[in-house]
């Protein structure tokens, strides 16, 4: 129970559904914020309280458990090294994989608990063979089954999502002020949990360091200077310190962040265009497909809300490569790949490696 609207009824449909359920509240951070600002992260000791709330008016026990430790090593601390590599990680799925569906669930287990159960918006199937499968939300504005693409077979057949089936975010708040949660507007958390100013350049820098650069066209030129090659992001356009007007006399945008020699590549919108992506890291919600090793269609979706794009896939030499049937932009390194049949998701895998639709210019003698 994070001390959101969504996890409050969670719990109260579990409990309506005529399973024993227990509240536990995650304690993420060994010096958490006090209060809440506005939508601003999550797990303060405001949310906890209001976690507490609910789960007194629907009549459960509540605990708190201390997983500081574990979230610091396995997302904190790998958000800090994935960006000091140049890659741009998801920590809300690293959240999902290593905390809430890893460690969360094997406590759970081992005190006897069958499942965990969550507020996020997916559902979970069966099929013909009694296998589970996760698929997207009835409420596809809402769907978090991105999120929870790094799920295995294993995991999914200990987990419940109550509200997946739920038409609408309306609706749940409507249902929460009629159980009388105090929640029921408070406004959902948005941003990295661990950063709740929004500060991510600021925040890295504390933590790794900012040292001035070169900010470099794809052919070697030097076209400008950065403040710290970290702050970036594939596909930025704000903030490049770059000459004007540029030789073709089109905006620049990020398309390679190169910490070793600490120099972020820049070039044209089409440059950010990609052919193919792929990733070693592949794990399958739920049963492999029989024809990996064959090129399968599918959809690919490389961002919680962004749409999903026609593509085929393969796995190949350990990879799992994936040919968008359209150019794909906008991708780094370091974000997760998640591939859907339909409403299903099949899998994920973590980006290693791009290909671009445009052709790298000649490089600068």
């Amino acid at each position: 129970m994070s001390g959101g609207v969504d996890s409050a009824v969670a719990a109260a449909r579990a409990v309506d559904a005529g399973h024993d359920v227990v509240g536990v509240h995650l304690a993420l951070s060994r010096m958490p914020g006090t209060l809440r600002t506005g939508s601003r992260g999550c797990c303060t000791i405001e949310d906890s309280m209001d976690a507490q709330r609910a789960a007194n008016i629907i009549g459960i026990p509540y605990y708190v458990w201390d997983f500081s430790e574990r979230f610091k090593l396995d997302v904190v601390d790998d958000f800090i090294a994935e960006y000091s590599a140049g890659r741009t990680p998801n920590p809300c799925m690293r959240c999902n994989e290593r905390i809430k569906f890893a460690a969360l669930l094997e406590k759970a287990l081992a005190l006897g608990f069958d499942a965990v159960a969550t507020g996020h918006y997916a559902t979970i199937l069966t099929d013909a063979h009694g296998n589970r499968e996760l698929h997207r939300a009835s409420d596809w504005a809402k769907d978090q089954s991105y999120v929870l693409g790094v799920l295995t077979a294993d995991q999914l057949a200990h987990s419940m999502f109550p509200l997946g089936a739920t038409p609408s975010k309306a609706e749940v708040r409507a249902e929460a002020a009629a159980r009388g949660f105090s929640v029921a507007n408070k406004p959902d958390s948005h941003d990295i949990c661990f950063i709740p100013d929004g500060d991510t350049r600021g925040w890295l820098a504390d933590r790794v360091g900012a040292e001035t650069g070169d900010i470099l066209e794809r052919d070697g030129s030097v076209v400008g200077r950065h403040e710290g090659a970290l702050a970036f992001t594939i596909g930025q356009r704000k903030g490049l310190n770059v000459g004007f007007p540029t030789d073709d006399g089109k905006p620049r945008f990020v398309l390679e962040i190169r910490p070793k020699d600490n120099t972020v590549v820049v070039g044209p919108r089409e440059a950010l265009d990609l052919s193919e992506l792929a990733g070693s890291k592949i794990s399958w919600a739920g049963l492999a497909p029989a024809n990996a090793h064959e090129p399968f269609d599918c959809d690919v979706q490389i961002r919680a809300h962004a749409d999903p794009v026609p593509a085929t896939a393969v796995v190949r030499d350990g990879e799992l490569v994936i040919t968008p049937r359209d150019p794909i932009n906008g991708v780094s390194p370091g974000q997760s790949a998640v591939i859907y049949v339909g409403t299903r998701v099949l899998g994920q895998c973590t980006i290693d490696r791009t290909v671009s639709a445009v052709a790298m210019p000649a490089a600068v003698a």
